[in-house]
């Protein structure tokens, strides 16, 4: 027979938040930093995950300016970008410029998604109030009645019980703490799914190679992210289409890849030499029509999964954190548990931004991907990518919703 969950050692949190992600992180930490006693569960051993967004957005650094810590955050290794220029047909056109937002950093930081995290695991671990327990897979929900009041979980083998007052799931878009709460998102067809890899940056050439963040050809669209001493490429597809391209062989995607970035050739050969190396991202966009039950709440992909297209997936979820320690601080502070019209009060905040985000990736980007695993024999640049390229003022206004959203979140102390 199984055994019963133990009782978890340290005295229960005041909030038990499931997931270490930008949400989970940014939530457990905003609330610690105001003494809420906190507890974030990491079902990983650390923050190494190949296929995570590495973009940090001038809302997501203006966060950190406003906690003093940019000036530390920005000695990790990064690459600026002030304006995002993409490659279609071979002609380049700059789609956002954010040198001119209301911030004090203006442009996106690329920094690996685990540095960042560790970054904040660092920040935090100094308040008495945060604890980060890594290891520990949350397997279901405690409640009474209709009232969360918990999370189960196995540590190390182990069956645990922690007791909360408010449950957060930010356990991202597969979310356990979401289907065991009964909330059933929404979806919305994504248009593209996404292979990740990684090629040496300069294989013994110039280290000051360069390659566009984003290049459509004939022969599909390529992401190249700088990570210093290797590129981290994306290669872009149809939706559902990824059993079909790899019953086509390695060598046929990497003769796809080189097709996109021809420079990539003899890498591709020399170092992409079996299938493990390439990872599927299947791309799923979806949003819970209610975010909470009593005593929970779910964030960030949790509540609502984004495309990759635009990155802008990890500052969405930051945002949550930051309105949901905005709503739901005070009232923890003062000792209470937040009813249930102060959990919805996040969603009320933030689901217009995701609704016209979601929809942007979904609708309007469209035309920017492949539809088919067809090469096509021409590639005729978007009428929306010319009209942007010859205006500045729509390149700040794209600048604006990229770098910091329709709605902004500024952190309130007190």
């Amino acid at each position: 027979m199984p055994k019963p969950p133990s009782a978890e050692s340290d005295r229960d949190p005041t909030v038990c938040v499931v997931g270490g992600g930008p949400a989970g992180m940014v939530t457990g930490l905003l609330l610690a930093r105001a003494g809420i006693t906190v507890t974030v569960l990491e079902k990983h051993a650390d923050f190494f995950r190949d296929f995570r967004g590495d973009t940090i957005h001038p809302s997501t650094l203006e966060l950190l300016h406003q906690l003093g810590w940019d000036t530390d955050f920005l000695t990790l290794p990064h690459q600026r970008v002030e304006r995002v220029t993409v490659s279609v047909a071979g002609q380049q056109f700059q789609v956002a410029d954010f040198t001119r937002l209301p911030v004090h950093h203006r442009y996106i930081a690329l920094v690996p998604q685990w540095d960042f995290l560790s970054f904040l695991a660092d920040k935090a671990a100094v308040l008495p109030a945060f604890s980060l327990q890594r290891n520990t897979t949350v397997t279901g929900l405690l409640t009474e009645g209709d009232t969360v009041v918990g999370v189960t979980a196995e540590r190390d083998g182990e069956p645990i019980a922690i007791r909360a007052g408010l449950v957060i799931g930010a356990d991202g878009r597969h979310s356990t703490v979401r289907s065991a709460a009964g909330l059933a998102p929404t979806s919305r067809q994504s248009p593209i799914d996404v292979w990740w890899f990684r090629l040496p940056r300069n294989n013994n050439r110039d280290s000051s190679e360069e390659f566009t963040l984003f290049t459509s050809s004939p022969s599909g669209v390529l992401i190249s992210i700088n990570r210093g001493d290797y590129w981290q490429l994306a290669y872009v597809l149809p939706h559902g289409a990824g059993a079909a391209l790899r019953d086509q062989g390695l060598d046929e995607f990497r003769r796809r890849v080189a097709g996109v970035q021809p420079a990539l050739r003899r890498r591709l050969t020399d170092d992409l030499t079996c299938w493990d190396q390439v990872h599927e991202l299947t791309v799923r966009v979806d949003r819970l029509r209610r975010w909470h039950r009593p005593g929970l709440l779910c964030i960030g992909d949790a509540a609502h999964a984004m495309s990759p297209a635009g990155g802008v997936g990890i500052n969405l979820a930051i945002a949550d954190a930051v309105a949901t320690a905005n709503r739901l601080g005070p009232i923890l502070r003062q000792g209470r548990i937040p009813g249930e019209r102060d959990l919805d009060a996040v969603r009320r905040r933030r689901a217009l931004p995701v609704a016209i985000t979601q929809f942007a990736q979904t609708r309007l980007l469209r035309g920017m991907y492949p539809t088919s695993l067809e090469r096509r024999t021409s590639l005729r640049p978007p009428r929306a990518l010319r009209v942007l390229n010859a205006v500045p003022a729509l390149r700040r206004l794209t600048g604006r919703f990229v770098g910091l959203g329709l709605r902004r979140e500024r952190l309130r102390d007190g």
